[in-house]
């Protein structure tokens, strides 16, 4: 498999007066092109700092990391803004959405500074939302709202999607029906999926799951058969 992404010592601090505090200690990782990757954690375990190096949404304080061969550890702003253009999607439990804005427009704001996006009516397809187009966020449920996040996400057409507890607020159902799409995402458009949680049970459907405590990667572990969302529950 392409290794996609890799990183290698991965620190972070951050300080608060003259107290320093290490949120990730050391931490050394691949990402393989198409892969579906679960990061597991207590809450404080350090998931989501790793997801925003990740991103480029903040960079680590020592370590290398590496994007398709690019050095993301020493990237400008100008750079990172570009690669979290062209390169990621993210996906907030919050929706991020614009209330303003129908269903359609908040994810056409993604293709107006995209710079290979696919077509809306197609993603709005995939996602099972073609009869919300019109359709405010208030007029949606919390599950449509999350799926059009991630049609807003994935229509940028990213190499990588990054998942912040997408189905956190949601109800069992309504959280297998998200992530049915972004497996879907993962399987049809073959983008690369990782995703942050607290909730084991959907470990069962990544090809990866790595498990983070005390801001160090206790362990990797390699899913033979993945599982569908429909037979996951929580």
């Amino acid at each position: 498999m392409d290794v996609l992404m890799e990183g290698t010592a991965i620190r972070k601090s951050y300080r608060t007066g003259e107290v320093e505090v290490e949120v990730l200690k050391g931490i050394d990782f691949r990402v393989f092109r198409g892969e579906f990757i679960v990061i597991l954690g207590q809450s404080g375990s350090g998931k989501t700092t790793l997801l925003n190096i990740i991103g480029g949404m903040t960079q680590a304080t020592t370590g290398q990391l590496y994007y398709k061969g690019q050095p993301l550890h020493s990237f400008d702003e100008q750079h990172l803004t570009l690669y979290r253009r062209d390169e990621v999607g993210f996906v907030f439990q919050n929706y991020n959405l614009m209330p303003n804005l129908t269903t359609y427009e908040n994810i056409n704001l993604a293709v107006e500074i995209a710079k290979d996006p696919l077509s809306v009516s197609d993603v709005l397809r995939e996602v099972g939302l073609e009869g919300w187009a019109d359709h405010f966020p208030s007029q949606l449920s919390g599950g449509q709202q999350q799926r059009v996040a991630i049609a807003r996400a994935i229509v940028k057409n990213p190499e990588l999607l990054l998942c912040d507890e997408p189905t956190g607020a949601l109800d069992i159902q309504t959280g297998i029906q998200v992530l049915k799409s972004l497996q879907k995402l993962n399987r049809v458009y073959h983008k690369t999926v990782m995703i942050i949680t607290h909730n084991a049970e959907i470990a069962k459907m990544a090809n990866r799951v790595f498990y983070l405590k005390d801001g160090l990667l206790d362990c990797i572990k390699v899913i033979e058969d993945p599982l569908d969302p429909e037979n996951i529950s929580w």
